[in-house]
């Protein structure tokens, strides 16, 4: 088991701070749902380790990187800037799974694009990392220094790690989400398939008739087909519904 690194001082090094952020970091991280919490909280610990101006957390869904978290002063962007794979910066950085450090005039570089959702957002330095799970892009980090800055290897690999670990939560989340549709889609079917049932033998119809009866009440009452067949199966006289 390797011991923790003092510095000369008696103090932790670098890397034993590093190391115990990201364990905070991963901990949070694994705590906090749903998915917009989560990118708060690595909106919040990116501007705890860097000094930067503004920070943009991108989400692919579909083929765009959508705007999902940010600390910047465009609250109204959230969720509405929307960028293709290879457009901006970030869309480069997206298309190419590689990162792109700038110190100074930003602007200037020839990937670079404005966009009228940040009108007088004009940064002087611009470290953006992708966000990979699996080898697969999950989204992409953006932070901006209005000043000149250099940016360290260490704040570079920090940042870099700290989205490793998102889009790990990412894909959780996103896999959690798709297993909760998959299971809702089984009950609705469940449900469905015994109302049908119910229809069948106090109306001696077919089983497409009781069909046509379910999806005629769920247009009728606005309600869902779930609904529609567990108000069926509850209730003592089910016909009642169809009077």
């Amino acid at each position: 088991m390797g011991t923790i690194p003092f510095n000369n001082s008696g103090r932790l090094s670098d890397q034993a701070l590093d190391i115990l952020l990201l364990s905070k970091t991963a901990t949070r991280l694994s705590m906090a749902t749903p998915l917009q919490d989560v990118l708060h909280e690595v909106v919040r610990v990116l501007t705890e380790v860097t000094t930067c101006d503004s920070c943009l957390i991108y989400v692919l869904e579909k083929d765009e990187l959508i705007l999902r978290a940010s600390k910047n002063s465009h609250a109204e962007a959230v969720g509405h800037l929307k960028l293709r794979l290879g457009q901006g910066i970030a869309g480069w950085v997206a298309q190419h799974l590689e990162p792109v450090v700038i110190s100074e005039r930003a602007y200037m570089d020839n990937r670079f694009q404005m966009f009228h959702e940040l009108p007088e957002d004009r940064f002087e330095a611009l470290l953006s990392v992708p966000v990979v799970s699996g080898g697969h892009l999950v989204g992409v980090i953006t932070v901006q220094n209005r000043a000149p800055h250099s940016y360290g290897d260490r704040e570079i690999q920090l940042i870099a790690t700290i989205g490793f670990l998102l889009g790990a939560e990412v894909e959780r989340l996103r896999l959690e989400s798709e297993n909760l549709l998959l299971l809702d889609r089984l009950a609705t079917r469940t449900y469905v398939d015994r109302a049908k049932g119910i229809l069948q033998r106090n109306l001696h119809i077919s089983e497409d008739e009781a069909y046509r009866m379910l999806r005629r009440q769920s247009q009728n009452k606005r309600k869902s087909m779930k609904e529609i067949a567990e108000t069926i199966m509850n209730d003592n006289d089910p016909m009642r519904m169809f009077q």
